[in-house]
């Protein structure tokens, strides 16, 4: 039998050609640890001499085991998500697992219905970007869950250490002497964590007697909204604040781009009047025309950490271990400044996390 040979390889075959038994064969697909080296290798060859290929219906029938992980993400519109995504997906070498993704709209009862599409296809698993269910519901299936910068009482999360992270950006600026200090945030509830972006902006400046504003734009992150919406803002720092110095720290990439291309549009440079921090550390920050100095949440790591969380739940859970409130597990990933051109506008686009007002 050779490789160009068109017909399905069966155990049988397998058997035929190594001269071990079908439940020898078995045991190599389902606990190949229960086989000697030397006994794997001969098989390995001779999957390899056959053109064996898995079937893989065959072996979730078998073993009950899929392999897939399910993921909700809110949208792929904020770099932060698509790029988190792009991380998590990325990590299928190391442990093996496929992913399902869906897309949230903001509605509870389609995301319980990807929910039960995903349990269709027996997920062993579940990422959760969205924070449109609360963790108790997700709490109530029957795999393990790990959230990523959401509401997460009931489950394990991985968020960023969000709090230190806006005492950086604010610390930045003011370095830079700014007359007014201003958070952009949208409407955020106090569970989610990212709400720990707006108590770290207000707790610095209160801390230094420093002048300083909190603005929320609409949550929608479509361009058609974002755009409007900064444009707005523009129009509204240049009334209020006239002749002064502002030191804008917006608590997304995304919309941090989207003011600077109206700073630029309107002056066709970035004034001295503004200094922009924004907050993920995106590629968009990096690409911008001016790059802006932002605070990185490190994507990779937390994408990593989810995954190693969510894969040892999963193994745990093979062993029947029970979960409990005792195994619930929140890990916080350190934050790291970057300051770029929009905060020093010659600036060397260098890490400098530290060496700021405090």
């Amino acid at each position: 039998m050779n490789k160009g040979n068109k017909k399905n390889v069966t155990f049988n075959d397998i058997a035929s050609y190594t001269g071990f038994s079908k439940t020898t064969i078995s045991r190599y697909f389902n606990n190949p640890d229960s086989l000697t080296p030397k006994n794997q290798e001969i098989i390995r060859r001779a999957l390899d001499k056959l053109n064996y290929h898995e079937n893989k219906v065959a072996r979730i029938l078998a073993r009950g085991k899929t392999e897939f992980v399910g993921i909700i993400v809110p949208n792929l519109y904020l770099h932060y998500f698509s790029e988190m995504l792009n991380q998590i997906l990325s990590t299928y070498n190391e442990f093996g697992f496929k992913y399902l993704v869906f897309v949230g709209d903001g509605d509870p009862e389609h995301e319980k219905k990807y929910l039960e599409e995903l349990m269709a296809y027996q997920i062993e698993g579940l990422i959760v970007m969205s924070h449109t269910l609360p963790s108790s519901e997700l709490a109530s299936l029957p795999i393990p869950v790990v959230s990523i910068e959401r509401e997460d009482d009931f489950i394990s999360s991985v968020n960023c250490d969000n709090y230190a992270g806006a005492r950086m950006a604010v610390s930045l600026l003011h370095s830079h002497q700014c007359d007014v200090y201003i958070h952009v945030n949208t409407p955020t509830p106090e569970t989610i964590p990212a709400y720990n972006r707006i108590l770290g902006f207000r707790d610095y400046c209160r801390e230094n007697d420093l002048r300083h504003e909190i603005i929320f734009l609409d949550g929608d992150v479509s361009f058609t909204a974002i755009s409007p919406a900064v444009e707005k803002l523009l129009d509204e720092l240049e009334n209020r604040y006239p002749g002064q110095k502002k030191g804008l720290f917006f608590s997304d990439d995304t919309r941090a781009h989207a003011f600077l291309n109206r700073l630029v549009r309107k002056y066709n440079t970035l004034p001295d009047s503004y200094r922009l921090v924004g907050f993920d550390n995106s590629p968009i920050s990096r690409d911008s025309i001016y790059p802006i100095s932002t605070v990185d949440q490190q994507i990779p790591l937390i994408a990593r950490e989810a995954v190693t969380m969510l894969v040892s739940q999963i193994e745990e859970a093979k062993k029947g271990t029970a979960r409990s409130r005792e195994t619930i597990r929140h890990e916080t990933v350190p934050a790291v400044l970057y300051q770029r051109d929009t905060t020093e506008l010659y600036g060397s686009g260098n890490s400098c996390a530290s060496g700021l007002p405090s």
